[in-house]
C-alpha cells in the first residue's frame, strides 16, 4: 500500500476518531495493528480506572493483523475495518464469558456472538475486550459491580455514569476508538454525558438485542459510545446492516427544535443549566428556531418506568434470586426483590401509560426536527453518594441521573447525548437531542454538534 503521508506519532494513535483512523489506514500512515497496540497500552496505563472486566489482547492483535493483511490484498470491509472497539460485558462475544458484572454468571461462556457483535465482526472491527458495568445494568453509577467500581477519568473519585460506565471510560481515555453499550433507561447516554462523549440510543428495534442479558426486554436498546457524531453514525451503520448509505448533510440554519422545559428543566445543577442555555443561544445564533413544548404527563415517567423495569427484571432473575441471592451485590439484589411485590394491575397500567407517553412525544415532535434538553441533570456524582445538593435541596442521585433519559426508552424514540462544555470543576456537561428516527436524528446532531460544543474542533479529553 503506498504511503502518501507522514506516519502519525505513536503516542497520538489512541486519540484518533474512527473517521480519522479510516483515512490514515487507507493512505498507509497507520495500521490497525499499531492503533490496536496503542489502545491496549492505554488499557494498561489506565488500569486504575477499572474500565475492563476482560482484555482480549492476543485475540485483538490477531484480528488487527488480519485486518491489515486483508486491506493489503484489496479486501476492504468498510468504515469499521480494523477499528479497535470495546464491548459492554452484557453482550455476548463468542468464546468469552458474559459476566454482566455479577458473580451470578461466574460459569457462563458465550457460544455465539450477539447479532450486534456479529455485525461488527463482519464489518472488520477488532474487539479489545469486555467492559465493566453496573451489575446486570441495573444502576446509573457503575459502582455496584462484582469487579469493583469504574472511575471517571476526569475525576477518579466520581462516577463515570452507568450502566455502561466502563464503555464510556474506554473511549474517553483512548482504550478503544468506540464502544458498544446498552441503554434501558439512559445507560448509554448517562455515561456518555458524564465522560464527555457522544452516546446514541437508536430507535427501538433498530439494533437487535438478542444475545444481550436483559434488564427489560421491552425497553432495552443497543448502541454506540463514540467521540463524534460522525463516528456514532459509522458504528450505527455497522450495527444496522441494512443502513449503508450516508445521507446528505443537513444545514443547521432553518432547523426547528422544541425544549420540553416543564419537568425536564425543573431540577438542574447550576452549571448544567448554564451550559444548556449557552448551547441554545449558540444554536439560535446559527439560525435554529427554538420554542418550548410540553409533555403533559411527564410527571408520571418515573413511576411508569419503575413498574415496567422492576417487573421485567424480577421475572428474568426469579430463579437465581431463589437459588443464589448471595451472589448479587446488595443494592442490585434489593431492587430486584422489589419487583416481586408489584401488582399485575399496576404493571398493565404502566404499559398503557407508556403508550400514552409515546403519543405525547410524537405530538411534541410534530413540525420539529428534534426535541432538545440536557442529557444529565447533574455532573458526575461522587462515588458512593446517595444524594446530591441541587438548588439548595438534597436529591437522590439515582433518580436525578435517570430523570432526563428514561422517557425515550419508554417511547422508543431515537436519542443522542452530545458534549456541551464543562462545569467550573472541569466535569463534562451534555445536551440531548431526540427525534422520530435514528438516521434523521444523526444528521441533525451532526449539523449541530459544533454549535453545541462551542467550536468545531473541540472534543473533550480527560
Amino acid at each position: 500500500m503506498p504511503n502518501s503521508g507522514r506516519p502519525v506519532p505513536l503516542d497520538a494513535l489512541h486519540t484518533l476518531t474512527i473517521k480519522e483512523f479510516g483515512r490514515l489506514l487507507r493512505t498507509g500512515q497507520v495500521t490497525s495493528e499499531q492503533v490496536t497496540e496503542a489502545c491496549l497500552g492505554r488499557i494498561g496505563a489506565h488500569a486504575v480506572l477499572n474500565a475492563f472486566i476482560l482484555v482480549t489482547a492476543d485475540t485483538a492483535r490477531a484480528q488487527a493483523r488480519e485486518a491489515d493483511r486483508e486491506l493489503a490484498t484489496g479486501h476492504d470491509r468498510g468504515p469499521l475495518h480494523g477499528v479497535p472497539i470495546s464491548v459492554k460485558d452484557l453482550i455476548d462475544v463468542a468464546g468469552v464469558p458474559t459476566t454482566a458484572a455479577s458473580r451470578v454468571r461466574d460459569t457462563h461462556v458465550a457460544d455465539h456472538d450477539a447479532p450486534a457483535v456479529a455485525a461488527l465482526r463482519r464489518a472488520g472491527a477488532v474487539f479489545v475486550g469486555k467492559t465493566n458495568l453496573h451489575e446486570f445494568a441495573f444502576g446509573t453509577t457503575n459502582e455496584d459491580s462484582a469487579f469493583g467500581p469504574v472511575k471517571n477519568p476526569f475525576a477518579p473519585t466520581r462516577s463515570p455514569g452507568g450502566s455502561s460506565g466502563g464503555s464510556a471510560v474506554s473511549v474517553a481515555t483512548g482504550m478503544a476508538l468506540a464502544s458498544i453499550g446498552t441503554d434501558t433507561g439512559g445507560s448509554i447516554r448517562i455515561p456518555s454525558a458524564a465522560c464527555g462523549l457522544v452516546g446514541l440510543k437508536p430507535c427501538a428495534g433498530d439494533v437487535p438485542t438478542a444475545g444481550v442479558v436483559p434488564l427489560s426486554r421491552r425497553l432495552d436498546h443497543v448502541g454506540p459510545l463514540t467521540r463524534t457524531v460522525a463516528d456514532a453514525r459509522l458504528v450505527y451503520q455497522g450495527l444496522h446492516a441494512k443502513l449503508s448509505s450516508t445521507p446528505a448533510p443537513v444545514p443547521v440554519q432553518g432547523l426547528q427544535f422544541a425544549v420540553p422545559r416543564r419537568y425536564f428543566c425543573d431540577i438542574l445543577d447550576h452549571d448544567v443549566r448554564a451550559r444548556f442555555e449557552e448551547a441554545l443561544e449558540r444554536l439560535r445564533a446559527a439560525g435554529v428556531r427554538i420554542t418550548d413544548v410540553e409533555i403533559p404527563h411527564a410527571h408520571l415517567i418515573p413511576s411508569v418506568y419503575q413498574h415496567i423495569v422492576l417487573g421485567d427484571a424480577a421475572a428474568y432473575h426469579a430463579d437465581t434470586l431463589d437459588h443464589m441471592p448471595e451472589r448479587y451485590t446488595p443494592a442490585v439484589r434489593i431492587r430486584l426483590e422489589m419487583g416481586r411485590y408489584l401488582l399485575a394491575e399496576d404493571y398493565v397500567r404502566a404499559l398503557d401509560a407508556r403508550d400514552a407517553l409515546r403519543v405525547e412525544v410524537d405530538e411534541a415532535l410534530e413540525g420539529e426536527d428534534a426535541l432538545i434538553l440536557p442529557s444529565l441533570a447533574i455532573p458526575a456524582p461522587v462515588l458512593g453518594a446517595a444524594t446530591v445538593l441541587v438548588e439548595r435541596t438534597q436529591q437522590p442521585v439515582r433518580n436525578l441521573m435517570l430523570r432526563l433519559t428514561q422517557l425515550f426508552n419508554l417511547t422508543g424514540h431515537a436519542a443522542i447525548a452530545l458534549p456541551a462544555g464543562r462545569t467550573g470543576l472541569g466535569l463534562p456537561c451534555s445536551v440531548q437531542l431526540v427525534g422520530p428516527d435514528t438516521p434523521g436524528l444523526l444528521s441533525v446532531a451532526e449539523a449541530c454538534e459544533a454549535h453545541i460544543n462551542g467550536t468545531a474542533a473541540h472534543h473533550l479529553r480527560p
